[in-house]
This record gives structure tokens, C-alpha cells and sequence, in this order.
């Protein structure tokens, strides 16, 4: 009796052995692997969830910050590594929707090399003006830039930044024609918004907080679907194009061949992690709004992400090298 027994739960565990993995699933140390320095908006989200994914999973979320190639040198991290499926790359939208854009080499894919675990949180992009174009608000932004082609002047952090193809998608759906100047990052675009060399910007919001107290810039219009509960006063492009939504989209991706049940369990743990209270204040305090969509919710936001920056790429003109 005892051997039948032995042998059919062994069966069973035989059987079902995506059970085991989430069982077992961490035995070790989860690691984020983030496409950016320290300090920007994927790392700080990934900061701020892994101190109480902590908790949740119980064992510990460690940073490993891999900047360079567009995301291409986190892609390798993951993909080079152990496959132990305790890895996961963090990051925003651009490294799905932008990178293959911009480059030949970058031919991942989601739902093939990679898959879609959660999307953490979303975080827009604001529209603001230098005060001396006069310029108040997103109706008056259309009305001007419209009746003066060529005469303003926008920046980016950079060709292919999602700065860029915000405002490129902005042009193409409203037949606008401001000129654009490209620098490399906000800590170049940002003072020369302020010092009068450009006169439009597409911005995160608390990179403009200091300078809006001051009276220094003019928040126009924000790139989500939706208002943000930080400003709500200040309008959502979509009002004035339907369908507009351009938000920077953070979330954690996983490697080919991570059991589905791994999978399920640290998106139920992120989900329930960007519940708590204390998670969505620190976010909220970054003008960053808690998500936690399932992997197949994600997948379709990735999906319509990358719809939108391929359009906006075509009206860029943007060539991969």
C-alpha cells in the first residue's frame, strides 16, 4: 500500500510539474534587470515595488541596473544568463516599441523571446511652454502653433525618445509644423526650455514641478488617455484627439521558456504590491499611477504601444542602423 501510494503521488508531481515550479518559485534572490541607470522613472519604479515585493514573495528584489544599446544590453543580460527564472527585466515601453525601431539588431519580440509578466505602473508625459510664447492652454497650443508654421520650436531627449514620437504623433494628427531640436536627455532639453531656446517640450512632471511653482513654464496638456490626478486641471491631448496615448508604460517581462505558473505568481505579487498603500503613495509622489495588469492584459497594452510608435516612427521618418 505504501509503495502504490508512493508511486501515484509521484505520478501526480510528474504530472503536473508547473505546480511544483510555483511551489518552489523563489528558492533564491529575484533579480530586476533595469535598461537604464539609476535614477530614471524605470528604475525608480522598480525600486519603489521591489522594497515590498520583498514582503510579498519573501525573498529579496535586487536592482541590476544594465544601461546601453537602447535596452539591447539588458536583452543579452537576460537571455545570457542562468536560466534559473529568477530574472526579469524591468522597463519601459521604448525598449518593445522604439529600439527595433531604431535598431536592425534589436529582433526580440514579445510573446516569442520574451513574455509579458506585469505591467507595473504608467506615467505621463507632459506638453509645457515657455511662458514667453504666451501660450495658456492646449487650445491655444493649436490655434498658434497652426497659424505660424515653422515659427516654433520643440525639444526632445533625443531622436527616437519618447519625447520625440509623442510630439511627431501630435504633429501628424493635428497638421502642425513646429521644428524640432534634438539634445541628448532632459538635463540638456529641460534648461533650454527654461532658458528661452525652445519654446515647447514634452516633459515628466517632476522634472517641471520647481520650475511651474516659479512661474517658469506652462503645463499644456498631458500624453495619457486620461488626466492625471496630480494636475487634474490640466487637459489629456486625447481630448482633443480621440484615442491620443502616448504615457510611458513600466512593466517587468520575463525570458522565453518561464513556467506560465512562475509567471502568474509574481504578477499576482506585483499586482498586489502596487495595491498597498504606501506603494501608491511613493509612486503618486513621482506623478507615476499604479497598474498591475496580468501578463495578457500587458501584452495588449505592448501591443497597441507599439502600434502607436511605429506610426509615430513613420512621421519621424525614423530609420533603423
Amino acid at each position: 500500500m505504501k509503495r502504490r501510494t508512493f508511486n501515484a503521488l509521484s505520478l501526480a508531481a510528474l504530472a503536473t510539474p508547473s505546480l511544483c515550479v510555483a511551489q518552489s518559485f523563489p528558492t533564491k534572490p529575484v533579480k530586476f534587470i533595469v535598461p537604464y541607470a539609476a535614477g530614471g522613472l524605470p528604475d525608480s519604479v522598480a525600486r519603489i515595488v521591489a522594497n515590498k515585493l520583498t514582503e510579498k514573495l519573501g525573498q529579496s528584489v535586487v536592482i541590476d541596473n544594465k544601461p546601453g544599446g537602447n535596452g539591447m544590453v539588458a536583452y543579452q543580460a537576460l537571455i545570457s544568463g542562468v536560466n534559473d527564472h529568477h530574472s526579469f527585466i524591468v522597463s519601459d515601453g521604448s525598449m518593445f516599441s522604439i529600439t527595433p525601431l531604431i535598431n536592425k539588431s534589436a529582433n526580440y519580440s514579445v510573446g516569442k523571446d520574451l513574455l509579458p509578466v506585469s505591467m507595473i505602473a504608467k506615467s505621463p508625459l507632459f506638453l509645457v511652454a515657455n511662458p514667453k510664447t504666451g501660450i495658456k492652454t492646449l487650445k491655444e497650443f493649436v490655434e498658434k502653433v497652426r497659424a505660424n508654421p515653422g515659427m516654433y520650436t520643440y525639444g526632445s531627449s533625443g531622436i527616437g525618445s519618447s519625447h520625440h514620437l509623442t510630439m511627431e504623433s501630435l504633429k501628424a494628427d493635428l497638421k502642425l509644423d513646429i521644428r524640432h531640436v534634438p539634445f541628448r536627455g532632459s538635463g540638456q532639453s529641460v534648461p533650454a526650455l527654461i532658458g528661452g531656446q525652445i519654446d515647447f517640450l514634452f516633459s515628466a512632471l517632476p522634472s517641471m514641478l520647481g520650475f511651474l511653482k516659479a512661474g517658469q513654464v506652462t503645463l499644456l496638456g498631458s500624453n495619457d488617455h486620461k488626466r492625471s490626478p496630480q494636475v487634474p486641471d490640466v487637459p489629456s491631448i486625447s481630448e482633443v484627439v480621440p484615442g491620443f496615448d502616448f504615457a510611458v508604460t513600466i512593466g517587468a517581462i520575463a525570458r522565453s521558456g518561464t513556467p506560465a505558473d512562475v509567471i502568474k505568481r509574481l504578477s499576482d505579487d506585483i499586482t498586489w504590491t502596487v495595491k498597498q498603500s504606501d506603494v501608491i503613495e511613493k509612486l503618486n509622489a513621482a506623478s507615476i499611477d499604479a497598474s498591475g495588469l496580468g501578463p495578457d492584459a500587458y501584452k495588449k497594452e505592448i501591443e497597441r504601444e507599439n502600434l502607436a510608435m511605429s506610426k509615430a516612427g513613420k512621421a519621424a521618418d525614423l530609420k533603423a542602423e
